[in-house]
């Protein structure tokens, strides 16, 4: 690097006081801006600015489409206690208390326990499994859940012989959930799946979302995801997780069962009753002719999971 002493540089050179403080206010400005810009860069890659993170390492299992954005996937919902309109979960869900929160798991198994929300945050190593989500209404999504196989508990608890089937219960909490005096369904909101289908390992009790705990209108503070089946199947806000020798009811099922089996696979070939199931809307990617997108067997996770449903017939075990 040349230095130049003092006396070899021309007065020419020398850069004015008033064009010195002139490229200072530059680039405190330019700075400024430049924060912006990242912070907005953030924001649109997903993280809120209050929630907690909740790191995760990546995973096998995961798709490589694009994600649905994180305030798509926090603002457009179906969470009936909380009302039936898509944008009342993100209003009404902050009242929800997450704190203390236990899941008690019981029923034909050899260790019956509680499991209180910490200790579900450290039972397992968190993964992301970026999976695609498809509701039974005909709309999608790519969300990156944070969480872990639900096999995993289920080893800790040791389920017995007669154990065949997996029921979910959720909060029902009247003095938050304004939904609750609808007469939609019955409350609590109930699940279930069979326990082969649980013990699969697409099947995840979800913490987090974008690498954050959850938000409340998601499900908080854990979780059932399901990726091969319609989304009301993966119930949110899990208190109960019961082992049970028979099939056991659910809430869709049981409000409309010539409309919502208890397997609801996502199965572009069989129609709801009252609209089709062939195609899917893509939520944020709305285009001027409203594009649809092929739905597809087992939601794209026929491969993995086809092999649980060999013989049976999956128009009747819709």
């Amino acid at each position: 690097m040349l230095i130049r002493k003092p006396s070899d540089i021309a007065s020419s050179e020398i850069t004015s006081l008033t064009a010195y403080r002139r490229r200072r206010e530059f680039l405190k400005r330019a700075s400024a801006l430049g924060l912006l810009a990242a912070a907005h860069a953030g924001m649109s890659r997903a993280q809120s600015p209050t929630a907690a993170r909740l790191p995760a390492k990546p995973s096998r299992f995961s798709t490589a489409e694009k994600r649905t954005s994180y305030k798509d996937v926090t603002t457009y919902n179906n969470y009936y206690e909380f009302g039936t309109d898509k944008d009342e979960p993100a209003e009404y869900a902050a009242k929800l208390k997450t704190r203390p929160w236990a899941v008690l798991v019981d029923g034909e198994v050899k260790r019956a326990r509680s499991f209180g929300i910490e200790e579900l945050l450290k039972l397992a190593p968190m993964e992301e499994r970026v999976y695609r989500m498809r509701c039974v209404e005909g709309w999608s999504m790519v969300i990156p859940w944070s969480g872990f196989a639900l096999s995993e508990l289920i080893k800790r608890v040791e389920p017995t012989g007669n154990a065949k089937y997996v029921a979910f219960s959720t909060a029902a909490d009247k003095e938050t959930m304004p939904g609750l005096r609808l007469p939609v369904l019955e409350w609590p909101y109930r699940e279930g799946l069979r326990l082969d289908e649980a013990m699969h390992p697409l099947t995840i009790l979800s913490l987090g979302l974008y690498g954050e705990v959850l938000p409340n209108q998601n499900g908080a503070p854990v979780r059932l995801v399901v990726p091969w089946k319609y989304g009301f199947k993966s119930a949110k806000s899990l208190v109960r997780i019961s082992f049970v020798e028979k099939e056991p009811k659910t809430a869709w099922n049981t409000a409309a069962a010539h409309e919502y089996g208890f397997y609801s696979n996502v199965n572009p070939e069989v129609d709801h009753p009252r609209w089709s199931q062939a195609s899917e809307r893509r939520i944020g990617e709305d285009g001027f002719f409203n594009q649809r997108r092929k739905t597809l067997m087992f939601n794209g996770y026929a491969e993995q999971v086809a092999n649980l449903y060999k013989g049976m017939d999956l128009a009747k075990q819709f």
